[in-house]
């Protein structure tokens, strides 16, 4: 999982269908969820994390997130001076965050979305529709569309083969679902999203074809880093059926 190690921080390849951390249970919000956490993982290795954060006790060394079912880099602060630090360059905007992702659609070229997202009243979605929304927050995401493919489903008998975009996305803010909320808002929902994509995937995907794949910012000492993760084994092999039936 840990991909880089610095002395203050740590660069992790995050798994899908693992959370960050823990989830306070309603019922008892003394008690955590028993289901395995990124958090669990690293403080058997890396017990200092433990006391760092602004709320330790339930996300030791966490400035930043990725939802359960994407993958990909992950930056865990490994002291409270590097966890102050890291926490003012996100506050800043000076972390470059690039995705990839995976769209229904025919999405060509490049371009920006420049749209608040609110959170659904009652409910966990969030929407760049302001009716009937709270905690409206600004948001911005650039794309730019890698490839194009036109997915002809063996013994499919749709009139006309589905089109799917491979995109490489930079969120220039972080809020909750940013990515999959916003490419969903232009007509080009992330396949495989549960929440705010599409039903009936003509090939097999068992989550959101969503992967972090790099994170790149500077250290106090002016030394630049850039950490990337290859696209894991699920979701290449999602590229591959596309090419074999495009």
């Amino acid at each position: 999982m840990v991909i880089f190690e610095h002395k203050n921080f740590l660069i992790l390849n995050k798994p899908a269908g693992v959370l960050v951390h823990g989830i306070l249970n309603k019922d008892d919000k003394s008690k955590f969820g028993l289901e395995p956490t990124v958090v669990d993982a690293i403080l058997a290795s890396y017990p200092e994390i433990r006391e760092v954060g602004d709320n330790p006790t339930e996300r030791p060394g966490i400035v930043h997130r990725l939802d359960k079912d994407t993958s990909g880099v992950l930056v865990v602060a490994r002291n409270q001076k590097f966890y102050e630090y890291l926490k003012f360059l996100f506050q800043t905007h000076e972390v470059k965050k690039t995705y990839l992702a995976l769209v229904w659609g025919k999405l060509s070229g490049s371009g920006i979305i420049d749209r608040p997202i609110g959170l659904k009243s009652g409910s966990v979605k969030r929407s760049v529709h302001n009716k009937n929304t709270k905690m409206i927050k600004e948001a911005v995401t650039e794309y730019q569309s890698l490839k194009i493919f036109q997915y002809d489903a063996p013994h499919s008998i749709a009139r006309e083969a589905p089109h799917f975009t491979l995109v490489r996305v930079i969120p220039k803010t972080g809020r909750t679902h940013q990515i999959r909320v916003h490419l969903a808002s232009i007509g080009h929902p992330v396949v495989g999203d549960k929440l705010y994509g599409k039903k009936n995937v003509p090939f097999k995907i068992e989550r959101q074809f969503l992967h972090a794949e790099s994170i790149e910012f500077s250290l106090e000492d002016g030394q630049r880093i850039k950490v990337a993760a290859d696209l894991p084994e699920d979701l290449k092999t999602v590229i591959l059926e596309l090419e074999k039936n495009g």
